[in-house]
């Protein structure tokens, strides 16, 4: 069965928002008119404990309900998951590996398993929401490089809706507006491939 579409798997720990920024993938990718799937996977539910995300998004309809096992692109918003969790599994030819890092991507690749060839691509999401929101925040660089990275969504539709997403949930602290817009764009320019 063919997919008109970009399926995205996100890897990270309880409380670093990777569950958040696949549902706001979704939000942003429903507004600019695709079909979107946006749901977690957790096993234990607790602080720190591995979660897995995903994103279907579709130029039609999609009636496949089930976990992405063949992602497009996968995020890992914990860079300590790359030693325990097989993230490159399954990333189709032509795909990348997006990763939450002060390292280089030539560094990455040396932590991934030998046969994974498929693009790497890095960004200091810590650095970034720190400098830009002033707290530990990696899942909005992470979203932004995410879209950067798969082109899902234009970029400048992406900030606009971004924008009004952020005015909505965070009227009452526009700090946290600028703060969090600031990292998209920041994280957009940041991005580092290999």
């Amino acid at each position: 069965m063919k997919r008109d579409g970009v399926e995205i798997r996100w890897h990270g720990r309880g409380g670093q928002g990777a569950k958040t920024a696949c549902l706001l993938l979704a939000d942003v990718a429903f507004n600019s008119g695709k079909y979107v799937q946006g749901f977690p996977e957790y096993g234990p539910e607790r602080m720190g404990a591995p979660i897995t995300a995903y994103n279907r998004i579709m130029d039609r309809p999609c009636n496949v309900h089930s976990n992405i096992y063949f992602p497009d692109y996968v995020a890992v918003v914990d860079e300590t998951l790359l030693k325990t969790v097989d993230v490159t599994s399954g990333i189709k030819e032509g795909g990348a590996l997006v990763v939450n890092t002060s390292k280089s991507p030539d560094e990455i690749r040396k932590m991934l398993p030998e046969d994974y060839k498929e693009s790497v691509y890095c960004i200091d999401a810590q650095k970034v929401s720190m400098e830009t929101i002033g707290k530990n925040f990696p899942n909005t660089p992470m979203l932004a490089a995410v879209v950067k990275v798969s082109r899902v969504i234009d970029e400048q539709q992406f900030i606009h809706d971004m924008r009004e997403s952020f005015e909505h949930k965070f009227a009452t602290k526009p700090q946290v507006i600028e703060g969090n817009m600031k990292a998209l764009q920041v994280a957009m320019k940041e991005i580092v491939a290999g």
